[in-house]
């Protein structure tokens, strides 16, 4: 097992339900849970490949391989389409190109201030038009 997860299993061993929290470090650290990850932190929990993997499906966040380039996520939920999201796609699909991921989520919290994005560092942008989001997009490339 590498060191990197070694100690993201042993930050969370006090803790109660650690698997969500321990999946996110995971990907945060590695950028990914692969089947690999999956084993471990099984192993390390004691509970079945099978719970593992039942949580990493479930949720969007989560991935079991590498991205390959940033992914900005565009909130696609109601808020943000009643406040213009939809109109910005297209344009932000072609500043994208094959050099940032577009990838829709459903809901970032900034609903009042949408439409809103969030980096892969995790910073979020709200009230954004086609201009600021390609902004956005041409720093991640």
């Amino acid at each position: 097992m590498s060191e990197a997860l070694e100690d993201i299993l042993k930050r969370h061993e006090l803790c109660e339900g650690p698997l969500l929290p321990i999946l996110h470090d995971v990907q945060n650290t590695f950028g990914y849970v692969s089947d690999y990850h999956m084993r471990m932190i099984a192993a390390g929990l004691n509970i079945t490949r099978a719970e593992v993997w039942g949580v990493v499906s479930f949720y969007h966040d989560f991935r079991t391989e590498p991205a390959g380039k940033p992914v900005l996520k565009l909130c696609r939920a109601e808020a943000c389409k009643a406040r213009g999201v939809e109109a910005l796609v297209e344009g932000a699909e072609k500043a994208a190109g094959s050099r940032v991921r577009i990838e829709p989520v459903y809901c970032l919290g900034l609903c009042s201030g949408g439409p809103a994005a969030m980096t892969p560092q995790g910073d979020v942008h709200a009230r954004l038009d086609s201009e600021k989001l390609n902004q956005l997009i041409g720093s991640l490339s």
